[in-house]
């Protein structure tokens, strides 16, 4: 069945009654059919095959060990696929996430790698506790402030970032740096140093991944690459050639846990958490929405945080950091097939397996055919295309992308974020202090009116002024709407009638009203006439209260501007006659 559509191709929200709206399996697997198994199955395989290579490669940006990437695959989505409302979307380490741990945590660790992972699992921990908060409190709707123009800025500043951070691995040297500018410059110094089999190594592992994203779509290409990287490493002993590998990885699962509490004081660990939940939620609910209008079935936005939620509790008791839904592993998940969340619960016990018996195979991988596969991964972040067709169509969507941007390549990707959530409510204030003001003229042989600015064929109002303010009248934007009206007053001599059509103003405040008592009593000075026209029925009843019906005529408020103006006419030729 097919949701309503709703904001950004998404569909609405599920209606199923009492507490099976919380959780979800009740509803799919009540609908599940035989025939769906094969594809879910298939799909989770593959999703598998695709997890393996860039979990390892996730968990070594971040700064852990290779397994916990696994770990997060594994146990996110179980956690995921018994709350979450898609029935494609992967749940696993990001790229961004990765890099903001890794930015973040290390100042927090003090060098000791015990406590680097336990920090990193209590942040999963955390993330969960924010999500089920902000389940509580629906605080879905403060996520839509962080525009789409300020998430293009981010990803290019974090796939910039997080390429300049994999540089030093592919080339085979130390690198080094807090920032993006700081690892060029210490990259840089570093070039004469170049080990020129792990660049070959790293080059030829990125060709061939893009190479199968572009002839092989949706294939487990990755895992192949890792495959042949192994066997090659293994047959011309690599490793004692100095080529850094992976090493030997842990086998078996995660041993359940509760996190260690008390390693951090709230305010160290709440900003990181919080740009975690950010990050997780909008790259989630964007990957879910796409699939769900693909697939025609409702998806709660606001459901999403206990999906999200749950599947970082399950990372956070099995050791792992946080994790959230992706584009790139879920349009994987989708091509191959995924009917439901089966697919994940399948993908997680192939994942298991893995780690039972097969981690002692990926000893000799390479880190430098891990850094190709972050780096094959994230490149398309950079949106070169987006940035410029916001740069033609709208500056200031490109100024809120460019400060995204250089903030993330400045501060890093946990500062970035928060900053360009902060720059979302400023830009999105500033777009609402400056309105278009627009001065009417007639539309020929109508009693329409458009927008003199817009249209060259309308006709002038001779002796008048009308203005359609287009957005509420609002205390930061009625001081402007005022100025523009004034200046427009003295622009034009002989006025005898400025008219005010709030028909394009849904909402109006105190500072509105203010406002326009101003505009009577400048208009009064210059023995022009003043008019409101248009204003809907809280409009009327504030302007009512405020005082305004004894300085303008309350029954020309509900009228069009048309009657107004055809009654100002006619009068005007009676007292000439």
């Amino acid at each position: 069945m097919r949701g309503a559509a709703s904001r950004g191709g998404a569909v609405s929200a599920p209606s199923e009654p009492g507490w099976t709206r919380f959780f979800p399996p009740v509803s799919w697997l009540a609908g599940y059919r035989r025939e769906w198994l094969p594809f879910d199955a298939v799909a989770g395989v593959t999703l598998a095959a695709y997890a393996i290579p860039v979990s390892l490669a996730y968990a070594a940006l971040a700064g852990l060990e290779p397994q916990v990437g696994v770990y997060g695959y594994m146990l996110g989505g179980i956690g995921y696929a018994l709350l979450g409302s898609s029935r494609q979307l992967a749940i696993g380490p990001t790229s961004a996430i990765s890099l903001m741990i890794a930015g973040t945590v290390g100042a927090l660790a003090g060098g000791d790698a015990v406590r680097y992972a336990q920090i990193a699992s209590m942040a999963a921990f955390a993330v969960a506790v924010l999500c089920l908060i902000a389940w509580l409190f629906k605080l879905s709707v403060l996520v839509r402030l962080v525009s789409d123009s300020i998430l293009v800025g981010f990803k290019a500043g974090a796939g910039l970032t997080i390429i300049m951070s994999q540089l030093p691995s592919l080339f085979g040297v130390a690198g080094g740096g807090h920032n993006f500018f700081d690892r060029a410059i210490k990259l840089a110094g570093q070039l004469g140093h170049i080990d020129v089999l792990v660049l070959g190594i790293g080059a030829v592992a990125l060709l061939l991944l893009l190479l199968g994203e572009r002839l092989l779509p949706g294939k487990p290409v990755g895992i192949t690459i890792v495959a042949l990287a192994i066997v090659v490493a293994t047959l011309f002993g690599l490793p004692a050639l100095g080529v850094p590998v992976t090493g030997k990885i842990p086998e078996g699962l995660p041993t359940p846990g509760l996190p260690a509490f008390g390693l951090l004081e709230f305010d160290d660990l709440f900003p990181l958490a919080a740009g975690c939940v950010l990050l997780a939620y909008i790259e989630g609910v964007s990957a879910a929405r796409s699939f769900a209008a693909r697939h025609g079935y409702p998806l709660d936005v606001r459901q999403e945080f206990l999906g999200l939620g749950a599947a970082n509790l399950a990372a956070a008791f099995g050791h792992g950091y946080p994790v959230a839904g992706g584009l790139s592993q879920s349009a994987v998940n989708d091509s191959a097939g995924a009917r439901t969340p089966l697919a994940l619960v399948i993908c997680s016990v192939t994942l298991g397996l893995c780690l039972l018996f097969f981690t002692g195979l990926l000893t000799n991988l390479p880190k430098a055919v891990l850094a190709a596969i972050v780096f094959a991964a994230v490149y398309k972040l950079v949106d070169v295309r987006a940035l410029l067709r916001m740069w033609r169509v709208s500056r200031i969507d490109f100024y809120a992308a460019a400060i995204a941007l250089v903030s993330v390549l400045l501060l890093g990707i946990l500062q970035g974020v928060l900053l360009a959530a902060i720059a979302s409510i400023f830009l999105l204030l500033a777009r609402a202090s400056r309105p278009n003001v627009a001065f009417l003229g007639r539309l020929p042989g109508s009693g329409r009116y458009s927008d003199s600015a817009r249209h060259e064929n309308v006709e002038p109002l001779a002796g008048i002024i009308a203005f359609r303010p287009e957005a509420s009248l609002l205390y930061i934007n009625a001081e402007t709407i005022l100025e523009t009206v004034l200046i427009a007053l003295r622009r034009s001599p002989g006025i005898r009638l400025v008219a005010c059509d709030l028909s394009a103003s849904p909402y109006i405040d105190l500072a509105g009203t203010r406002m326009l008592h101003e505009l009577y009593g400048e208009l009064a000075a210059r023995e022009v006439s003043f008019c409101i026209v248009g204003a809907h029925a809280q409009l009327r009843d504030l302007l009512r209260a405020e005082g305004l019906a004894e300085k303008t005529d309350s029954d020309q408020w509900l009228r069009s501007l048309d009657d107004v103006l055809g009654d100002d006419a006619a009068n005007t030729a009676q007292r000439t006659v």
